[in-house]
């Protein structure tokens, strides 16, 4: 009896909000299959807690199937979201120089924070405590337990709470599982080097060119699900354990990532590099350039390291995760469930050798190291004796040493329980508590401290021995020589004392404790007159608290890494915040001419946050929405949503501390600014168009940190929806939704390329006083030398586009039928403006290495044609299109944006994968991605974290064909 009466409402919940499920990889099936009652029961859609069917959703959802994430032969979930044309990529496996060894994801290019992701609607903790890894770490999902993801774009605080300013990503997973399923999958690249202008550019450097045919970057991922319902069919416990082993792949293996690519002056690709090089390089920066040949110093010539071949493009990755989940009904009042879930993922980011990056600026002229010329090149010459000090820059790169590797730890655990159960014919209830944390744990290896490299050239000599001061005044006893003056002079002694590895450690913790009581007040009354459909009403509360600490050791703190580009801070920092929470839904026409359906959506959120050392904080979000169903072909839906998102934990607490960013000083060397615009940031007429303003690496200091001042962000989202599902193409559905998101008071560092170039165009005085110049030579890269950037609330950011969704089915009679879907996003506007009155930077269609960052093409999209054919088969394939992006540039005198001489050019990959039920239990999978082997656009000077290789390997396929093949064993 109850149960018919649970069904019934299933049924008229279904009725309320419409009937039907997105097709794989679309949002737009509108005429709903016919299901029954029990399946309707178990829908539920992102973005709301009132349960409808997933086609009336007045916000666009996107739903990528467990059977998409198998045909596109990827293992990594992170992977198969950044194809969808809505989602960026951020952090990677192809990220070296900045990973955090984390996976990310990034809706709508406006950060992986300002995405909230969910498991089963509920949320992840934050990744790692590390700089850029606060998003949700997707690694703890493995991609066989997922049986599909819904991506929400547009704002959703007031159904979730703070975070969900570009949209939502819901794994739902399979949590109802029986019987034993057993996956195996093993992927690997293969490639053929046939880019001739790289190959002529690294055979012009004297390079190796790497093999002409080469396969790397083995992938094995293995997978048990283990499910059954309980003996009296009220409950069901499923079990998963997964493996996965990803090899690593070095540049060296591509041509087009043989060398680190630049452009010369005749817009030829040539070979580039770091001055700081295993000869050494020794010079002032004005008078001398040296290098070591044998014993002497020779000129250098221009000679640069090429660091690129030992840089991961693919970094090895181990993770083991296992977990499960489980729920009883004990009778149609109570229903306990549980989730519980581990993960310990390992990966390892590895550069080049680190070395001594011009951290001295003097040297004794009686070092007993110096041969004779040598002395008489720096020091005699420039008539000096031997006791006087000479200034010197010495950059000399530790290749005795080997690369740099930055070995991250994650291990997380995750664990829910709850309670959910109808209260009577109209009210149910869901009461849950989800604790989440990470444990990270990293070791920097191979790096040299700055301390002994001062200690291990500043020699003297005793009794014909090379001696450092500092052993000779006690200081360090321990300290060796490093012999940089003679080629194979550096000993194992001295590498010994001079590398030093760095260590730390840290988690994130969170607790949320949601309850909330849903309606359905038909039975009550509460119903416009002339419908048939009562009102939705969610009631609910939450606590959430969420906390951060990083403890990183003394070579960290006190930035003694040479290569780390100044100190690593300890953060330690929480908050909470209770929330009240409202939905409200009411169909206001049915059945009317020109108005099959009418009905309005209505959602409010009330926060109130607790932050450690500074005032508490509230905030209001809410939502308001319309669904127009006029018939059977066409529905419009529009939204407006008020979302808002409070700084986290790193962004309030970080202490500041000195990074490096890449830039090149427009002031320097063939100077882009005017000598008055440099002046303005602290060059002086001497130093306008100097050397010495320029880093020889490319990579300058800028202060980082947070902010306990900072206000909460406040983001609008219009979105505007047209669904089609004409008659007379049976078969086929169209969705166009316009979508606008506007931040205010937007969280972030404005980026010190910004701040710099707001002084120097927009004479903007308090820019200006964030910019520390070296007095003597103008420097921005030497010692406390620095622009500050700490985090901060910047002017708006505003992004608007347009979602394309297209699903048909063609019948092919006895031959099976072929579906056919298509996303597609237009991307109209992505504008930011750091400070109220200065110039937007409009970066749709572009790329850099300072301001847009990646690129954000105006057009991406994906087409995917399937045919099931009556043979057990399935036959699939891909188009992924992934449009131009010029280089942003800004024109000093007129401050409007221009392209700038590198265009990423339009890409178009070829995907093919074919699945067969071989046996009853046996399923076989076998695919190619990116079919043609086609190369990435290539990126001269490629900015560290999304840039690597010379090229975006989040954005485009840097490593060449994927090939993949799987088996799936099920009873």
């Amino acid at each position: 009896m109850y149960n018919n009466t649970k069904i019934a409402k299933a049924v008229r919940l279904a009725v309320m909000f419409g009937a039907g499920a997105t097709a794989a990889m679309s949002s737009t099936s509108f005429a709903a299959s016919e299901e029954s009652a029990e399946q309707i029961e178990k829908i539920e859609v992102t973005g709301s807690r009132i349960k409808r069917a997933n086609i009336q959703s007045t916000s666009p959802i996107t739903t990528i199937s467990a059977e998409d994430i198998k045909v596109s032969g990827i293992t990594r979930i992170e992977d198969v979201l950044n194809e969808m044309p809505a989602i960026f990529a951020d952090q990677t496996s192809g990220v070296a120089n900045g990973a955090t060894g984390t996976a990310t994801v990034d809706l709508r290019n406006l950060g992986s924070v300002r995405t909230l992701t969910l498991m089963n609607g509920r949320r992840l903790p934050s990744g790692s405590p590390a700089a850029g890894g606060t998003g949700a770490d997707i690694n703890q999902i493995p991609a066989a337990l997922v049986e599909r993801v819904e991506v929400l774009t547009g704002g959703a605080s007031a159904t979730y709470g703070s975070d969900a300013i570009a949209g939502v990503v819901n794994f739902i997973m399979k949590d109802d599982f029986e019987g034993v399923q057993f996956e195996y999958q093993n992927s690997f690249y293969q490639h053929n080097n046939d880019h001739s202008d790289m190959q002529r550019a690294v055979s012009e450097a004297g390079f190796p060119l790497p093999s002409s045919n080469v396969t790397d970057g083995d992938t094995n991922d293995f997978s048990l699900i283990i499910g059954g319902n309980t003996a009296d069919g009220n409950g069901n416990v499923t079990l998963y354990a997964t493996y996965r082993d990803i090899k690593a792949v070095t540049q060296d293996n591509r041509d087009y990532s043989a060398c680190a690519m630049d452009i010369d002056g005749n817009g030829q690709r040539v070979c580039g590099g770091s001055s700081t090089i295993p000869e050494g390089r020794f010079t002032d920066f004005a008078t001398f350039d040296y290098i070591v040949q044998g014993t002497d110093f020779v000129d250098r010539n221009g000679l640069l390291y090429n660091y690129g071949p030992l840089n991961y493009y693919q970094r090895p990755d181990k993770r083991k995760t296992f977990g499960g989940f489980g729920h009883y009904e004990i009778n149609e009042h109570f229903e306990v469930y549980a989730e519980a879930s581990y993960m310990d993922d390992r990966s390892v980011a590895q550069i080049a050798p680190s070395g001594a990056f011009f951290v001295t600026d003097s040297l004794n002229c009686d070092n007993p190291l110096l041969s004779d010329q040598q002395f008489d090149a720096i020091c005699g010459s420039q008539g000096l004796t031997a006791s006087d000090s000479q200034t010197v820059y010495i950059g000399r790169r530790n290749v005795e040493g080997g690369p740099r590797q930055d070995d991250l730890r994650h291990t997380s655990s995750r664990f829910v329980l709850g309670l959910r159960g109808y209260i009577n014919d109209d009210w149910s209830y869901d009461a849950s508590v989800n604790f989440g944390s990470v444990a990270y744990l990293e070791t920097y290896r191979n790096e040299m401290s700055i301390t002994n490299i001062k200690r291990a050239l500043n020699v003297k000599d005793v009794d014909g021995v090379a001696t450092c001061q500092s052993v000779i005044d006690g200081s360090d006893p321990d300290c060796v020589p490093w012999n940089v003056f003679e080629e194979g002079g550096v000993t194992q002694d001295s590498l010994d004392y001079l590398i030093k590895n760095l260590y730390s450690r840290g988690d994130t913790k969170s607790t949320q404790m949601v309850g909330f009581v849903s309606g359905d007040l038909t039975e009550s009354g509460f119903m416009v007159p002339g419908t048939t459909t009562g009102a939705g009403v969610v009631f609910g509360y939450e606590y959430r608290k969420e906390s951060l600490t990083l403890e990183p050791d003394n070579g960290f703190t006190s930035g003694d890494g040479a290569g780390q580009g100044g100190p690593t801070a300890g953060v330690k920092g929480e908050y909470s915040v209770t929330d009240l929470f409202t939905e409200f839904n009411l169909p206001l026409i049915e059945d009317a001419k020109f108005a099959q359906e009418l009905g309005v959506e209505l959602a409010y959120r009330y926060s109130d946050y607790s932050v450690e050392g500074t005032t508490d904080k509230s905030t209001d979000t809410y939502k308001a929405a319309l669904n127009w169903t006029v018939n059977d072909e066409v529905r419009f839906r529009a939204s407006y949503q008020r979302a808002v998102r409070t700084g986290n934990v790193r962004e309030l607490f970080a202490p500041t501390s000195i990074g490096l960013f890449n830039w090149s000083d427009p002031c320097g060397p063939n100077p882009t600014l005017t000598e008055e615009q440099c002046a303005r940031t602290g060059v002086t007429a001497a130093q306008y168009g100097s050397s010495s303003l320029e880093s020889p690496a490319g990579q300058y200091n800028s202060v980082s940190g947070g902010n306990l001042d900072l206000r909460p962000e406040k983001s609008d989202t219009v979105s505007l929806g047209l669904i089609l599902s004409p008659s007379f193409l049976d078969g086929l559905d169209i969705t166009f939704d316009y979508f606008n998101i506007q931040i205010e008071d937007a969280i972030q560092s404005k980026g010190a390329a910004v701040v710099h170039n707001e002084c120097a165009v927009d004479n903007l005085q308090s820019s200006c006083d964030l910019i520390n110049r070296n007095a003597n030579t103008g420097a921005l890269w030497v010692g406390q030398d620095s622009i500050i950037d700490t985090n901060s609330n910047i002017g708006f950011i505003e992004t608007s586009g347009i979602d394309v969704d297209a699903s048909y089915e063609l019948s092919l009679d006895d031959m099976g039928e072929v579906r056919f879907n298509f996303v597609g996003t237009y991307l109209m506007q992505l504008d930011t403006q750091n400070t109220p009155g200065i110039a937007i930077d409009s970066c749709e269609g572009y790329w850099d290495r300072s301001v847009c960052g990646s690129p954000s093409p105006k057009w991406r999209s994906n087409l995917r044609a399937a045919w099931i054919t009556p043979w057990d088969a399935t036959v699939t394939a891909t188009w992924r299109y992934f449009g131009e992006a010029e280089e942003f540039t800004r024109n000093a005198e007129s401050n409007t944006i221009e392209a700038g001489p590198t265009t990423l050019g339009a890409q178009n990959y070829l995907d093919l994968a074919a699945s067969f039920n071989t046996f009853e239990h046996v399923t076989i999978r076998l695919g190619v991605n990116n079919l043609l082997d086609k190369a990435p656009p290539m990126v001269p000077n490629a900015p560290s974290g999304s840039g690597n290789g010379n090229t975006f390997p989040g954005a485009y396929d840097a490593l060449g064909r994927l090939i993949h093949a799987g088996v799936t064993i099920s009873f």
